[in-house]
């Protein structure tokens, strides 16, 4: 195996851990589950919380499921992609050779996971306030997004994709919209705003509503951000359909993806909020960045093609 395509599967697997990370995280949030262990990063001053344990708790206000949602997601973080970022890291530095930028991703991905840790502690110990639930959310979604570089730097560095700058800006801005959109999300969750505006598409039967209320104030600019990352997605849509077929398929994605979106928001809402479309609503909506992430590095200039290396008789040979 190349020394790329085990940075290509190591990239792909903690992308796909950040993702089931993030996902498992709002889960957390719509049981009410994040202060289910009090302290961190023991969970009770237990490693392994058994449901004696939790049992024997003194005035305990959380099931053992919920206990069992806040641990389970703290171990993915501290056991699987820990490490498997450590090893993104040290290949990185490997390969420098062939893309001199690695190194430095490797290097801030191996920050950005300790400054999560750092977060979600604090999350815990700030009693999960809104604002700081909402920046490990958002935390989370750009160690995702760099995940999906180097994945995608590892897979094309020997012919990629020509650069198309137009685009890049737009999947851009459409990433930057969609994570503000998901951290609104968190802070409309944690704060109690899920039902601020009771009804859809209108925030009960105004368009513009009195935001003097603060919760309404949160949702509203939650439906706000959501729009505007659909009309940005749209505007992605129109401006591959000249690309190649790879670009295009990602695009199409992305608005149906939107579409979905959507539907969902609207059904969250006329539901009242139900937990598993809460959940899926969530899971769509990360899905969507994921694909926006991989259409915005695939449309920009993000490295050097790698070098090509002869054999004797002349031929060029990409890759090793």
């Amino acid at each position: 195996m190349t020394g790329l395509r085990s940075l290509k599967i190591a990239a792909i697997a903690a992308a796909g851990l950040t993702y089931l990370l993030i996902v498992l995280g709002g889960l957390v949030r719509v049981t009410d589950s994040g202060l289910s262990c009090p302290d961190w990063p023991t969970c009770y001053g237990h490693w392994v919380p058994l449901p004696a344990d939790i049992a024997a708790v003194p005035g305990i206000t959380y099931s053992y499921g919920q206990v069992m949602l806040e641990w389970v997601h703290r171990l993915i973080a501290g056991v699987l992609l820990g490490p498997i970022v450590l090893a993104i890291a040290v290949l990185a530095v490997a390969l420098r050779a062939r893309d001199r930028g690695l190194p430095g991703l490797g290097a801030l991905l191996l920050v950005l996971l300790l400054v999560q840790g750092g977060l979600g502690a604090f999350t815990v110990f700030d009693s999960n306030s809104p604002w700081s639930v909402a920046v490990h959310l958002g935390n989370a979604l750009i160690i995702l997004a760099l995940l999906i570089l180097v994945a995608t730097r590892a897979a094309e560095l020997p012919e990629p994709l020509p650069p198309a700058p137009a685009v890049s800006l737009l999947a851009g801005v459409a990433a930057l919209l969609a994570l503000g959109a998901m951290a609104s999300a968190a802070m409309t969750t944690k704060s109690g705003a899920a039902l601020a505006c009771a009804t859809w598409p209108d925030c009960d039967g105004a368009w513009l509503p009195d935001l003097g209320d603060p919760l309404v104030a949160i949702h509203f600019a939650h439906r706000l951000l959501a729009a505007a990352t659909g009309i940005a997605v749209l505007a992605l849509w129109f401006a591959c359909r000249g690309l190649d077929p790879a670009r295009r398929r990602l695009a199409s994605l992305a608005l149906a993806l939107v579409v979905a979106q959507v539907g969902l928001g609207a059904l969250v809402i006329v539901w009242q909020v139900p937990l598993p479309m809460a959940v899926l609503h969530q899971a769509v909506g990360v899905l969507l960045f994921v694909v926006i992430c991989r259409l915005l590095w695939r449309s920009a200039s993000t490295g050097r093609p790698a070098a090509a290396r002869r054999s004797p008789d002349g031929f060029a040979l990409h890759g090793a």
